[in-house]
């Protein structure tokens, strides 16, 4: 099955509701390809090799969570920037790219479903436009640490006395700035995926734990279940493609 272009965005905006966040690069349709699309393949990042492996998919979209047009970012299209860009076109490929309303999705977003694999049960939100998550678990700093390396394939830098962990909190990508609120709440646990030099000594200082779990590790559930909703809701076919990346 197909389903055209213009009905897929404005199901994805209805779905999304991009226009409820302040974000730093377009959500929506970010480079035009074909009118109906077919094959729909989901990453994280529209970095060069997962628009090669898209192109041969011979898939109609690309939607992602890291896409295009960042606030900042020089708009000139010359040297890697046109290089990714012409391949899209050149395949007559639709980028689509969703930044933090795929954060922040109650259900299919990075942070809830994180929290799923996690087993943790969501009850609160917190941070800059409410991205962050938090709720009740009762696990040790080990169990959470393996728990972790077992979903997201890789193990997490820990920071602070290990503890029982009774509440924690989890904002997927480059959130460690959400720790000082996360301790203010009365977190035991904060998780996100990269670190600063300050992240160290907040944790210390503010007594709470950080696991700092990889930013492209922690955001790869968002996208992929919401490319499985897309398909089971349209008929069409979806293929996740993880283009590795240690930070």
């Amino acid at each position: 099955m197909m389903v055209q272009r213009v009905e897929l965005l404005q199901y994805l905006n209805d779905l999304l509701k991009p226009e409820q966040f302040k974000d730093y690069c377009p959500n929506g349709l970010q480079i035009e390809g074909t009118d109906t699309i077919e094959h729909l393949v989901t990453g994280v990042t529209a970095c060069q090799a997962l628009i090669d492996q898209t192109a041969q998919a011979k898939a109609s979209a690309l939607l992602v969570h890291h896409g295009f047009f960042w606030k900042n970012e020089a708009p000139q299209l010359v040297g890697m920037k046109h290089h990714r860009v012409k391949t899209l076109i050149q395949n007559d490929i639709n980028l689509i790219g969703y930044h933090l309303p795929l954060d922040a999705h109650p259900t299919l977003g990075n942070n809830a479903q994180l929290a799923s694999q996690l087993k943790l049960s969501i009850d609160q939100t917190f941070g800059d436009q409410n991205l962050a998550v938090a709720g009740n678990i009762d696990i040790s700093t080990k169990a959470l640490s393996d728990r972790l390396c077992q979903v997201l394939s890789r193990p997490p830098e820990v920071f602070g006395a290990s503890r029982q962990i009774k509440r924690l909190g989890i904002c997927t990508g480059a959130a460690q700035g959400f720790l000082t609120q996360a301790a203010e709440l009365g977190l035991d646990a904060f998780i996100s995926g990269e670190v600063s030099e300050s992240t160290f000594h907040i944790a210390e200082e503010l007594n709470i734990q950080y696991f700092a779990a990889g930013h492209h590790a922690t955001e790869r559930f968002g996208v992929q279940a919401v490319g499985a909703h897309l398909a089971e809701h349209f008929g069409i076919s979806h293929q996740f493609i993880d283009i590795n990346n240690p930070i």
